[in-house]
């Protein structure tokens, strides 16, 4: 897709977007949206362009590290609801609880019992969930081993690139199908009628941003307040000569010159 096509119809999508994160504020709406995939599919550049002209402050986004040793003795999804949503607020997971589905057990970060346990538990949680009234998205984005192959070269050979590349991704590469296995044992057994998975052809990262976004504002209820959008007036700017103030050309700071340096006042 076209660079311009693309903004063109993104445009478009974030004038819904905004209706949607009104009506979440005003309607006190909670809502988890899970991406998953495998390295490089594309999660993190479909939040980013989620998140471009939204308001951080209903949309928030969770990466969490590798847990550490206090979080590995607590309850599996323990460290993932402290991040779920409040009343009027939307969550992005970039990745989420469904790394015990796949990426654990196939690098060996769980055991088997505890991955069976985990694919148990889900559904269960995730119902949970559903009855308190969150709305929850899971989207699992697939990119192809070629596509995959030609986003790593990349990575491989820009530095400015380069920390997207982890020895985990790597070897995640080599073992594609133990990957592929764990995916689709995930699908089969936390696939429900109320947190269905739906899958996103990701080979094309343009096409793949848009047609999440469009999913997302299918799935979530949202309308159009006309009075929420209504052109604002600006008051008066006020003057420092109307409060008594004399305002001065030095202060005490420094001035940044347009190549980065300091400069005086």
């Amino acid at each position: 897709m076209k660079k311009r096509e693309f903004e063109e119809q993104l445009e478009d999508l974030e004038f819904e977007l905004a209706k949607l994160q009104e009506t979440v504020i005003r309607k006190r709406m909670k809502i988890a949206v899970i991406f998953e995939g495998r390295d490089a599919a594309g999660k993190g550049g479909v939040i980013k362009t989620i998140m471009r002209r939204m308001n951080p402050r209903v949309w928030r986004v969770v990466a969490l590290p590798k847990p550490s040793d206090r979080e590995r003795g607590e309850w599996y999804f323990q460290r993932y609801v402290a991040q779920l949503p409040a009343a009027g607020e939307i969550v992005l997971f970039d990745r989420s609880w469904y790394n015990r589905a796949v990426v654990e057990p196939v690098m060996g970060f769980c055991s088997d019992d505890e991955c069976d346990r985990f694919l148990d538990e889900a559904p269960v949680f995730e119902k949970m969930l559903a009855d308190s009234g969150l709305i929850l998205l899971k989207y699992w984005l697939n990119v192809s081993a070629k596509r995959q192959e030609e986003r790593f070269l990349d990575r491989a050979s820009d530095p400015r690139k380069r920390w997207k590349l982890s020895p985990i991704d790597l070897e995640g590469r080599r073992r594609w199908a133990d990957f592929t296995i764990a995916r689709d044992r995930m699908f089969e057994r936390t696939h429900t009628e109320y947190a269905p998975w739906r899958m996103v052809d990701a080979d094309d990262k343009e096409e793949a941003r848009l047609a999440c976004i469009r999913s997302l504002l299918k799935n979530i209820p949202y309308e159009y307040n006309e009075a929420a959008f209504m052109p604002i007036e600006l008051p008066p700017r006020q003057t420092a000569s109307a409060v008594g103030y004399k305002e001065t050309r030095k202060l005490a700071v420094r001035r940044i010159e347009k190549d980065g340096a300091d400069a005086e006042f």
